[in-house]
């Protein structure tokens, strides 16, 4: 099922039972099995991915596999069709690894953060506090090389190193490499090492499949005394899966020997796509050996995010007070937005109450005895008001100067 609510994160906070994860999820994911299983919104293409599996093996199988059980002696022929059928499991279950597993998904803030070093209780001048904002960038020492982290709208944190926020799943998704349709998931920190060994072993199954269907025309050919073309018209399953295996070959083949590469310098596919290390040190590059070893051979951290579990509800929660302070892309146009969309920087339920409040309690403070204003915008600031002075030479009564138009108290 897809959800569209909260990601809670391991001490969250604590309180009464809510939903479950899962259920409430505010990403695009799709899950299944109560949430043991998460994919990403595109998870039918998995089903593209291994019917096109499954139906050459098939194939193979059936035509070729079957007829070389005849032809080797000592049952080796039977070994052809079981090695197949295994490798072929195990490919699938590398792909169930890589497509229903977290990839790393960072849990999203329920506030945005406060600026680093504010004093909340300074005093910012004339009874009144500005609409800060909170900067777009932090820098981040990585091994003595200055990285830059973004903050994120959606998610209202500012990224890790190597993190970045996937338009299609709606996550931010730590290491994240790309989001693969093939698999329908993000690849990221927690999938990358199952995702290599999925493009590996499905390139050499096409490798296993395009020999031995040569294997098959050549003993037809010894067999009968005849030509390798009139072999290969005896056999036109064979004939199908060499041009379908060649074609897929190239594909997943050149697919690992890119990301054997990426490995081998420790880069990520968006790094390499977008950044490139050419003109630049890369920090998290440690030499061949301990590239690959990073990958395959160092544990892979537990989850961030508990599925099945109940997302925390806060007793007696008011609106927080933020101080005044502004998310980075707050007042931007929704196309200036990296993510391409309506940002979720604050929470717009409490907001929208908030302000309409706020509306009704300035409307009762500028009507005056005599009932001459009867509404007023909650947008007027002090100083507009000011410049009507005649509300005061008519005795109305001052207004109390302590909230902004966000109701955040001035000078907190």
């Amino acid at each position: 099922m897809n959800g569209a609510s909260a990601s809670a994160g391991p001490g969250a906070g604590a309180g009464a039972e809510g939903p479950l994860v899962y259920k409430a999820w505010k990403g695009s994911n799709v899950f299944f099995l109560q949430g043991r299983f998460i994919f990403g919104p595109d998870a039918r293409s998995l089903f593209v991915t291994m019917f096109l599996i499954v139906a050459p093996v098939s194939i193979f199988c059936a035509f070729v596999a079957r007829e070389l059980m005849d032809n080797f002696s000592y049952g080796m022929g039977l070994s052809v069709m079981i090695a197949v059928i295994l490798f072929t499991a195990y490919d699938l279950s590398l792909l169930l690894l890589t497509s229903g597993r977290d990839p790393g998904i960072i849990p999203r803030n329920a506030h945005p953060p406060e600026p680093e070093g504010f004093d909340g209780n300074a005093e910012v001048g004339a009874n009144q506090t500005p609409p800060l904002r909170l900067p777009r960038v932090k820098d981040v020492v990585v091994n003595g090389v200055t990285v830059k982290t973004k903050y994120c709208d959606t998610c209202m944190l500012y990224r890790p190193p190597r993190c970045s926020h996937c338009s299609i799943c709606n996550n931010c998704v730590e290491r994240f490499d790309h989001h693969c349709p093939w698999v329908g998931q993000c690849i990221g920190l927690r999938n990358y090492r199952f995702f290599y060994m999925f493009v590996f072993s499905t390139t050499l199954l096409c490798l296993y499949v395009f020999g031995f269907c040569w294997v098959y025309i050549v003993k037809i050919r010894n067999a009968e005394q005849i030509t390798i073309w009139k072999a290969m018209a005896k056999t036109p399953a064979s004939i199908a899966l060499i041009i379908y295996t060649f074609i897929a070959v190239w594909f997943v083949g050149g697919l690992s020997v890119f990301h054997l590469y990426l490995m081998s310098t420790n880069q990520t596919t968006y790094e390499n796509f977008r950044y490139r290390y050419d003109q630049r040190a890369n920090p998290y590059n440690r030499g061949v050996v301990e590239n690959i070893k990073e990958i395959f051979f160092t544990p892979i951290p537990p989850s961030k995010n508990n599925f099945r579990g109940r997302v925390p509800q806060e007793h007696g929660l008011r609106p927080r007070a933020t101080n005044g302070f502004m998310s980075p892309n707050m007042g931007r146009a929704v196309g200036d937005i990296e993510m391409g969309r309506k940002p979720v920087a604050w929470d717009e339920p409490r907001m929208a109450a908030e302000i309409g409040d706020l509306g009704a309690g300035l409307s009762n403070l500028l009507e005056d005895k005599d009932g001459r204003f009867r509404s007023a915008s909650p947008d007027l600031s002090r100083d507009a008001l000011a410049v009507g002075g005649s509300l005061e030479e008519q005795g109305s009564s001052a207004m109390n100067p302590g909230r902004t138009s966000w109701g955040v108290e001035a000078g907190r």
